[in-house]
């Protein structure tokens, strides 16, 4: 199986950009937005650790704006507590999907958590800056303190960018995209197979 992880900054298309590659595929945030909705095991973790804050299930982005806003090293202890719920759910869906040639797994903090394996492909998604903070600023939750805070704990783009095997260049055209994705699909089913 080719595991093949997209990195990036915050909005630079991770999500759209993983479903081009047509293979099955997994996102964190995806799967964060379900365990804060109906997994009630983590949301008594949290409010133990946040009664100030955490008072109903299922738990509110507005909560969790607040607690991080409050402290930032709240994002790590936010993050202690979910990620290994996270990555149960990945290491299901790699069981799952184990006979799969290709999978895509778009994880914000991959590297961050030292996640990755020898095998792994990664990818870094180059986008402009200020087309990338032109369409945050569109989403409805945004708010540029938790950005801040958000993009802090992450590694710079230039470490990232250092530690992947490919650099795509998005330039959010879908068509265009579509077309840059399948050929490097194939770039990297070729360059392992003759690896």
């Amino acid at each position: 199986m080719i595991k093949v992880i997209l990195v990036g900054d915050i909005g630079s298309g991770k999500t759209h950009t993983s479903k081009l590659f047509r293979v099955p595929y997994f996102s964190a945030d995806a799967e964060v937005k379900k365990i804060y909705r109906g997994n009630r095991k983590c949301f008594n973790i949290l409010k133990k650790q946040f009664p100030k804050f955490i008072k109903t299930f299922p738990i509110q982005k507005s909560q969790l704006s607040k607690i991080i806003k409050n402290k930032i090293s709240n994002l790590r202890k936010i993050g202690f507590i979910v990620h290994p719920f996270v990555r149960k759910k990945m290491e299901t869906f790699l069981i799952k999907n184990k006979k799969k040639k290709f999978v895509v797994l778009d994880i914000p903090l991959y590297l961050e958590n030292k996640m990755n394996k020898k095998d792994d492909i990664i990818i870094f998604l180059k986008t402009k800056k200020k087309v990338v903070y032109k369409r945050l600023k569109k989403r409805k939750n945004f708010n540029k303190k938790i950005l801040n805070i958000l993009r802090k704990s992450q590694l710079s783009l230039a470490e990232k960018k250092s530690k992947s095997n490919y650099v795509l260049l998005n330039n959010y055209n879908s068509v265009i995209m579509k077309n840059k994705v399948k050929i490097l699909k194939n770039k990297i089913i070729n360059d392992r197979s003759s690896s």
